[in-house]
């Protein structure tokens, strides 16, 4: 496998640190989920992944985030029986080939851009309000 797949609006399966769990004093996230791959970023020191966690948790109404249409669910690899949402107001960083998390595994699927696009511009706009944890070493 290779970590060429890994690329914006790949969903991956990654252990995911919330924010609150960092503030808590916690350094791992507690299991393996899917997440989302907002943006690859290429660098020369290893290609920097922007991280959304997906939850079966329904976000407070204050929250940014998304609930994921059910043909975005198939398209992803995710269950389409399940509500998930895509949390926005909250991120992962990581880069690739030097981290401790990321494995070279295929993704297990994709969102649309037509779905995923306007999530991440609106992230963007978003973005010096929203809270990140740096996974790298």
């Amino acid at each position: 496998m290779s970590y060429d797949d890994i690329q914006t609006a790949c969903v991956i399966r990654y252990p995911y640190l919330w924010v609150r769990e960092a503030q808590q004093g916690e350094t791992e996230g507690r299991k393996e989920r899917p997440v989302a791959v907002g943006v690859r970023v290429s660098r020369p020191g290893g290609d920097l992944l922007l991280l959304f966690a997906i939850t079966t948790k329904q976000p407070e109404p204050a929250r940014f985030a998304c609930e994921i249409p059910p043909i975005e669910k198939r398209r992803a690899g995710l269950d389409p029986d399940l509500r998930l949402w895509v949390i926005l107001d909250e991120y992962n960083t990581d880069v690739v080939g030097q981290s401790f998390y990321l494995e070279p595994d295929p993704p297990i699927g994709r969102f649309s851009k037509a779905f995923f696009l306007p999530l991440v511009r609106a992230f963007i706009t978003r973005r010096k309000n929203l809270s990140g944890i740096n996974r790298t070493r």
